[in-house]
């Protein structure tokens, strides 16, 4: 029966879609099930201890002030930190360039709605986060899509989409989601060369920066612009809006993230953000600033770095024993995830349907790519299993793809 409400929804809902992801987590539940498929940091490396200290001494310390509305910008002690960790890395702000969010999810709808109107174009590479694009289908925006390799977004592309006139240029440079793979230095040089010659700004997610695992740590974007734009040591020049988050570096239920852009823009997303929260809570922000200062947070990295390599690297191990020879893959230098390339002819929604049956999930890689493409793809997580799970699961999916190998096989003679 329809309710009164059913024809009354904005025409905006009509592009706005359940989470393929989230979808799947709820399929994925049982605790025989081996999944593979959400994007989840490792349970067992959460400095709960910490917190609850930390709540402790905020209650007993700062409890009013805990406990009370607060500035929609954010706890500034928190963004002063943030603003201090992001100099080491080169990324000069102070805390008027940043926005604490209620996670880096936040951030992209905030981004949404104060610049996109119906039928802009954005500018992202194929495949792109999920989350992205549910945040800004919202706006009804249409996507150009790059396509990527190893070595990340092909700039060779890029210059054909950007003529288009893109509203702007959505990338992730490090250990990207869902692929796994980083952009070179010469391809993110080339990157800002081409957006400041075209005059499209850029939005650079970097979730997983602090969690490399081998190689050198490449420059952010925003400090290669601000180089390329001759401000080298000077107040952050604007071109790039920097996105983060605490979700992979202490704990993802905090929902914390943060925005580094011009002090103006800050004002329009502050403007946004007090029409859809007020602010982010107050009481989490304060935690999360205890928690992280004297130093822990790099410590805590450094441990988080040790046991996601070695469920990396058992993971890469797994793939080479047990996956068929057709089937490739990417080789991560860091983050959550790695992505799996089936031969042409496979559509990795119905492996899933297989691969339920083993007991064993992964995402099927469509709903990453906003032109329909990548049917034959998949993303693996492989930082919330153990390497145990981890061995036994892609044993699983192997015996799955092999099956299904070979049963296209014997249909096409």
């Amino acid at each position: 029966m329809k309710t009164l409400w059913a024809e009354r929804y904005a025409q905006r809902t009509q592009r706005i879609q359940s989470s393929a992801i989230r979808e799947l987590l709820k399929l994925t539940e049982q605790p025989d099930v081996i999944s593979f498929a959400g994007g989840l940091p490792a349970p067992d490396v959460f400095p709960v201890k910490e917190f609850q200290e930390a709540c402790q001494r905020v209650l007993a310390e700062q409890g009013p002030q805990a406990l009370q509305y607060s500035t929609t910008e954010g706890y500034r002690p928190l963004r002063e930190m943030i603003a201090r960790h992001t100099a080491r890395y080169g990324i000069v702000v102070g805390p008027e360039n940043i926005l604490i969010t209620s996670g880096s999810q936040q951030a992209l709808d905030l981004i949404g709605k104060v610049f996109i109107n119906p039928g802009d174009r954005v500018l992202v590479e194929k495949p792109t986060y999920l989350g992205a694009l549910q945040a800004w289908n919202a706006y009804q925006a249409e996507y150009v899509t790059v396509p990527l390799d190893d070595d990340g977004m092909q700039t060779d592309k890029l210059e054909a989409a950007l003529r288009v006139g893109p509203k702007f240029l959505y990338v992730l440079p490090n250990f990207h989601n869902p692929a796994g793979v980083t952009l070179s230095l010469e391809r993110r040089k080339k990157l800002i060369e081409l957006a400041d010659h075209y005059g499209v700004p850029i939005i650079e997610d970097d979730p997983y920066g602090q969690l490399r695992y081998e190689g050198d740590h490449l420059p952010a974007l925003v400090v290669l612009d601000n180089e390329f734009q001759r401000h080298n040591g000077a107040p952050y020049s604007g071109n790039v809006i920097y996105l983060s988050t605490f979700s992979k570096t202490l704990a993802p239920g905090l929902r914390l993230g943060w925005i580094i852009a011009h002090h103006d823009v800050i004002s329009k997303l502050v403007q946004a953000k007090q029409g859809a929260d007020l602010h982010t809570s107050t009481f989490t922000q304060m935690v999360a600033y205890e928690v992280a200062r004297g130093g822990f947070l790099d410590k805590h990295v450094r441990f988080i770095r040790t046991v996601y390599r070695e469920r990396r690297d058992a993971m890469l191990h797994a793939l080479e024993r047990y996956f068929p020879t057709e089937v490739r893959w990417t080789r991560p230098q860091g983050g959550l995830f790695l992505w799996v390339i089936l031969p042409e002819h496979l559509d990795a929604a119905e492996v899933l349907k297989e691969a339920i049956q083993e007991k064993v999930a992964f995402v099927p890689g469509g709903p990453f790519h906003p032109d329909g493409s990548g049917r034959n793809t998949m993303r693996l997580n492989f930082s919330y299993m153990s390497p145990e799970k981890i061995e036994e699961g892609i044993k699983r999916l192997g015996r799955v793809l092999e099956r299904v190998l070979s049963s296209r096989y014997q249909c096409a003679a």
